[in-house]
């Protein structure tokens, strides 16, 4: 299936990272749905808040959030408040992991490869190489 190919998953973050960047340059509002594995949030959210979280989670970027934002790498970061109180924390979302945009309720971006779970990388980076792996399981 096509989704599940390389190339067509960089041609779709491609897509993601310049669409995010017309948005962030026009300073419009606009949602996130992400995969929720591989995102960061620094400091970490309490437990109370993070054991709330699905697997995939949306993002509103307007008012401050949408001011802090930007695109360093391959990630989307901005400050964000979460639960009752407000709790601040930055996040820092693969572009990659991002499923939908949308405004006002409109889909501007759309990339079911993003649901897709990731390969997982080793430990050891030693494993990597294919004969390194016959050296180790000896």
């Amino acid at each position: 299936m096509i989704i599940q190919n390389p190339e067509f998953q960089k041609i779709k973050e491609k897509h993601a990272r310049e669409i995010l960047f017309f948005l962030l340059e026009n300073a419009d509002e606009f949602n996130i749905l992400c995969n929720l594995e591989g995102i960061e949030f620094n400091p970490a959210l309490p437990e109370h808040i993070s054991s709330a979280f699905k697997d995939v989670i949306m993002f509103v970027l307007a008012n401050y959030t949408l001011e802090s934002a930007k695109i360093e790498g391959k990630n989307l970061i901005f400050e964000a408040g979460f639960g009752e109180e407000n709790f601040g924390s930055i996040v820092s979302v693969p572009i990659e992991n991002i499923i939908q945009i949308t405004q006002n309720d409109t889909p501007l971006f759309i990339n079911i490869a993003a649901t897709l779970p990731k390969p997982k990388k080793p430990k050891n980076p030693f494993m990597l190489n294919p004969r390194n792996k016959k050296l180790m399981s000896e």
